[in-house]
């Protein structure tokens, strides 16, 4: 019996659908590109700022789990069995399921590794400090997150393994298993970040062009997977039909705070210096992004990585011209208190 399922699914193989085909290649690579944008957006900025880091967590370990998922369904391990009669052409044709999921995979984990690349920390200064604390995680967060992705990576793989070599007929429940995990990550996965952005009140570095394609991609996606698998895949794309959903309502909040930081005449702020890896709040008491006149690390207002040498020759001089006009002698450069009166205390 089994012979024979497997016998008409590579029949079924062969006779390729050009719609599903052009289909699944259309969704392998708008998938790619999909992710461009906001790979290029944290590199650009060279901050993670706004990235929700338990976003990351959720997102990468949903996509493991969706990946692995639709790697040991039995009707995918029919599909790799049957490329040992299939022509490559058709092997390939029928393995683009697999792939949209793989490329998926590829791409949220490259934002995992760019996370914590360009994770902005609070540095021992800043420790204390429960206003920086609230928009930007400590290092302790983002060596949490990276520990348990890796954890649960490790765990699909040794449990699949073991599975694989000495109790193969439990495969399909922990298919199951994996797909319902992932559907379950995928539909909190956009809470957090739901929340970081709706508290920050700015996009930060997350992409809103990734949003805007992969949000109504993400249903098209769905029904890709649905007419591949059907009902019994219901936990390979039931997964995508929550993360579209969710990932409209941030969408949404993103566009509707974009709207109003231009119609109000301001902008994203603008990516940490790269000579200090940490904020300055209210380094003068006063203004985040103005040096007080004298400053001790002016190099941290030195924010136009354009011309970082000059932004920060330019606080030089004006430091410089304002201690030249201070009155007070105490603070005047070149010296302390009267220089024409004597300090010699042992004279009369």
């Amino acid at each position: 019996m089994d012979a024979l399922i497997a016998e008409d699914r590579c029949d079924q193989l062969r006779d390729l659908s050009v719609i599903n085909l052009i289909v699944s290649i259309f969704l392998v690579i708008g998938m790619l590109i999909s992710y461009l944008p906001q790979h290029v957006r944290i590199i650009k900025r060279r901050t993670s700022e706004g990235i929700s880091p338990y976003f990351v967590l959720l997102g990468t370990t949903s996509a493991t789990s969706a990946f692995s998922n639709i790697l040991l369904l039995p009707q995918s391990r029919q599909d790799v069995a049957c490329c040992k009669e299939l022509e490559t052409f058709h092997c390939v044709a029928g393995l683009l399921g697999i792939a949209q999921l793989g490329v998926q995979w590829i791409c949220f984990t490259f934002i995992f590794v760019l996370f914590l690349v360009f994770f902005r920390y609070n540095s021992v200064d800043d420790a204390d400090d429960e206003e920086l604390d609230e928009d930007h995680p400590r290092w302790q967060t983002a060596l949490l997150v990276a520990s348990l992705t890796l954890l649960h990576g490790l765990a699909v793989i040794i449990v699949t393994g073991v599975l694989s070599s000495v109790a193969k007929e439990y495969l399909p429940t922990w298919a199951n298993v994996l797909g319902v995990m992932a559907a379950l990550l995928a539909a909190v996965q956009y809470i957090p970040q739901i929340w970081t952005t709706y508290h920050l009140k700015h996009v930060g570095s997350l992409s809103i062009p990734m949003m805007c394609i992969q949000t109504p991609g993400g249903f098209v996606f769905a029904a890709s997977l649905f007419a591949r698998l059907g009902w019994a895949g219901w936990s390979s794309w039931g997964i995508f039909v929550l993360t579209a959903t969710m990932q409209g309502v941030l969408l949404y909040l993103a566009i509707y705070y974009e709207v109003r930081a231009h119609s109000s005449g301001t902008d994203t702020p603008k990516s940490p210096s790269p000579l200090l890896g940490r904020s300055h709040l209210h380094a003068n008491g006063f203004d985040d992004d103005t040096p007080g006149r004298y400053t001790s690390h002016p190099e941290i207002y030195a924010t136009d990585t354009s011309d970082l040498r000059s932004d920060l020759q330019t606080i030089l001089d004006r430091q410089d011209s304002d201690a030249a006009a201070d009155t007070t002698p105490l603070l005047r450069a070149g010296g302390i208190g009267d220089p024409h009166r004597n300090y010699d205390t042992n004279r009369g």
